[in-house]
């Protein structure tokens, strides 16, 4: 696919008779940050785990050349495990993709979403911002060319937000594309090579963020 690192073409998902996507199609580029719009029940984290393998398009296709262990993905769910230390969250996630990245590294990993002197404390005592930035270093660690972030601000602060910022804009320099579903466009879409708007499942615009949001305030 060239320089297509991923391919979607007149996907559509139903659950039933209730269909969730129609007819989306799209093309992602390297280094490319693709944001996702749209209200609740819009179809986003539904397109976001078929673009991201885990789970089928009921029509259409979806295709990529890469291996699954350069793929990251953060959903709604953090798989933070509360009995084990930050860094051994880190470790066990890395051994189930084949790494074997050593302690210093992880220490290194961790201190980047700001979680350096909380290394060994169990994650049960974490706030929920702290479980959501644990979560984060779990995606960023392996440094996937495919990066899938399904509202990854929940529960971060000012600060913790400017982290992530700056995380999706590096991963990008360095030629991984990312998607990334946020509940805040107005905010994220300054960082948006392009912006992806869905509503009732259909496609209403994909193309430049400013557009959009010029259009939406017209409205």
């Amino acid at each position: 696919m060239s320089r297509t690192i991923l391919a979607l073409s007149r996907v559509g998902k139903a659950f039933g008779l209730r269909a969730v996507l129609k007819d989306v199609s799209l093309e992602l580029a390297p280094g490319e940050i693709l944001l996702a719009a749209g209200p609740n029940g819009a179809g986003k984290s539904t397109l976001l785990r078929i673009m991201a393998g885990l789970s089928r398009p009921t029509t259409g296709s979806c295709e990529t050349d890469l291996e699954p262990e350069q793929i990251g993905y953060l959903g709604h769910e953090t798989f933070v495990y509360p009995r084990l230390t930050a860094l051994q969250n880190l470790a066990f996630w890395a051994r189930m993709q084949g790494l074997a990245p050593t302690e210093a590294e992880l220490e290194e990993r961790l201190s980047e979403v700001g979680l350096a002197g909380f290394s060994r404390e169990r994650a049960h005592v974490f706030s929920r911002g702290m479980v959501q930035r644990l979560a984060l270093a779990r995606v960023f660690a392996p440094d996937p060319k495919l990066l899938f972030l399904d509202e990854p601000s929940t529960g971060l602060d000012a600060q913790s937000t400017a982290m992530l910022h700056e995380r999706i804009v590096r991963a990008a320099k360095g030629g991984a594309s990312v998607v990334w579903v946020s509940h805040d466009v107005s905010r994220d879409a300054l960082l948006a090579t392009r912006l992806l708007a869905l509503e009732r499942g259909r496609v209403v615009h994909l193309g430049d963020p400013e557009v959009w949001l010029k259009e939406r305030a017209v409205c």
